[in-house]
């Protein structure tokens, strides 16, 4: 199973990468990004960090971990730039703090994240149907999520999605130990939604393909 959205001490989770790796291997994944909260202020630091301790972690450890980056309330002009230069620097899953309806995200964030070079949209909140084309024209996933007040509207964006194809990802997003869940509670959160098995399951084989074609 993968995460590709959590967070760690670089940014505002509480606990090292290491810790991270480790209680999500408990809880049963294969392979995580760490994807701490960036912009212009910290951009240079969260990249060093990652990069630094994903080259170190065991090659042969059974939990893979990937080096990832949140690009987080950013100016909407933003998003290219530090996308593409998160991009250059080597990190492998950007991802895009979308409009959730539970904090002031600058309007217009969603359609300029999806205009940039990022893997996932996060928490897009009322997403509408043209920026959910958009999505499925640039093959970003949109995020179907775990967390509380983000969650709120995931099934506004899974019925969009499913009306249009667009692809779909389960994620954490966690801050805290008590966020790391297995994943069969995470499916839970899709199934609330309205999603069923098979369309659960076909989320996990477009994320297995995602990851097995990173450079």
């Amino acid at each position: 199973m993968y995460n590709l959205h959590c967070h760690s001490l670089l940014s505002d989770g509480a606990l090292l990468p290491s810790e991270v790796a480790t209680r999500y291997l408990a809880a049963g994944y294969k392979t995580i990004a760490i994807t701490d909260h960036a912009d212009y202020s910290n951009i240079d630091l969260i990249i060093k960090s990652m990069l630094d301790f994903t080259r170190n972690w065991p090659k042969n450890f059974p939990i893979k971990v990937l080096p990832g980056i949140e690009l987080t309330h950013l100016p909407p002009k933003q998003f290219k730039p530090l996308a593409k230069y998160a991009r250059s620097k080597g990190i492998k899953i950007i991802v895009a703090h979308g409009e959730t309806v539970v904090e002031p995200v600058i309007r217009g964030t969603n359609r300029a994240a999806l205009e940039s070079d990022i893997d996932i949209l996060a928490h897009p909140g009322l997403i509408t149907d043209q920026d959910v084309k958009l999505a499925k024209k640039r093959g970003i996933f949109l995020e179907i999520t775990s967390r509380s007040g983000h969650r709120d509207t995931n099934r506004h964006l899974a019925q969009i999605a499913l009306k249009i194809g667009a692809k779909l990802i389960l994620s954490t997003d966690s801050h805290e130990p008590e966020d790391i869940i297995k994943p069969i509670h995470l499916n839970g959160f899709a199934y609330k939604a309205g999603l069923d098995i098979k369309q659960v399951d076909k989320i996990y084989l477009g994320v297995e393909k995602f990851l097995n074609n990173l450079k």
